[in-house]
This record gives C-alpha cells, sequence and structure tokens, in this order.
C-alpha cells in the first residue's frame, strides 16, 4: 500500500511540531534537533518537517511505497508521464536508508517516489543532480 509524503521546511521547529502534533492527535513517530516526521494511518500520509536553512515553506511532494516492485512500477509511471527522472539508489536522507526516484512536474514542484528500507544516525546530504532539480535546474540524464 501506498502512502503520501509531505515535506516542509520550517523556521521554529520546536513551535512546528507543538503545532502539527497538536493538529494530527499525534506525537512525531521521529523527532530530532532538525528533523519530525509523523507516520500517519488516518490520513494515510507520511509528513516530515526541517529546519535546515532553506526557504520555509519549500516543499516537496512523495509517494512512498513497501517494496523495490512499487518504486519502480510508480517510477514507470513518472516516465510515462513525460518527465525527465533521477534515479537515487541507496540514499541516506532525513534519518532514512532508502532507493528513490525524483522529477519536476509541470510546474515544476519536485516529487519523490521512496522505498525506505532501514535508518541512519544523521539527516544525510544531497547529491549535486538532486541539488539541481532542488533549484528547479535541468538536472538528470
Amino acid at each position: 500500500m501506498k502512502r503520501i509524503h509531505i515535506g516542509l521546511e520550517v523556521q521554529d521547529l520546536t513551535q512546528s511540531v507543538r503545532f502539527y502534533t497538536d493538529l494530527f492527535g499525534a506525537a512525531p513517530t521521529l523527532e530530532k534537533s532538525d528533523y519530525a516526521k509523523w507516520m500517519l494511518e488516518d490520513p494515510r500520509v507520511n509528513f516530515s518537517i526541517t529546519a535546515r536553512g532553506r526557504s520555509v515553506g519549500a516543499v516537496h511532494f512523495g509517494i512512498q511505497v513497501e517494496s523495490a516492485e512499487e518504486l519502480h512500477e510508480v517510477a514507470g509511471r513518472l516516465q510515462q508521464a513525460g518527465r525527465e527522472v533521477l534515479a537515487e539508489s541507496e540514499a541516506e536522507c532525513c534519518y532514512h536508508h532508502s532507493d528513490k526516484a525524483w522529477v519536476l512536474d509541470p510546474d515544476r514542484l519536485r516529487w519523490e517516489t521512496f522505498h525506505t528500507h532501514g535508518e541512519v544516525a544523521h539527516f544525510g546530504e544531497e547529491n549535486a543532480e538532486l541539488e539541481a532539480l532542488r533549484a528547479g535546474r535541468k538536472c538528470c540524464s
């Protein structure tokens, strides 16, 4: 089963954690000094916030999948939609280890599909191609 993902940049993580905890009626399932994530069943969403010095309100969307097969399926749909897809395997991002595919929609909003298969002890860094995608520049080969 797939789950929608929304990732937001916030200014004050502490205040935002309080706000979203009240809104969702649930504490984060993962909370770090610069990141918090809620894995909700109602609504079925992976909602994360981070305060890492980027523009407040910067956002990306995604579809979290439960297997490599589902990742391949959704990434294939992105390609069929005529979008240029950036594959990212063995990514260490947001305290998790995942395989991903990134794309820009027609309005240049960032979407990812990803299969998470572990946690890591650090936030992780994005590669140069993903930074180009974040900035809205052509990146993918």
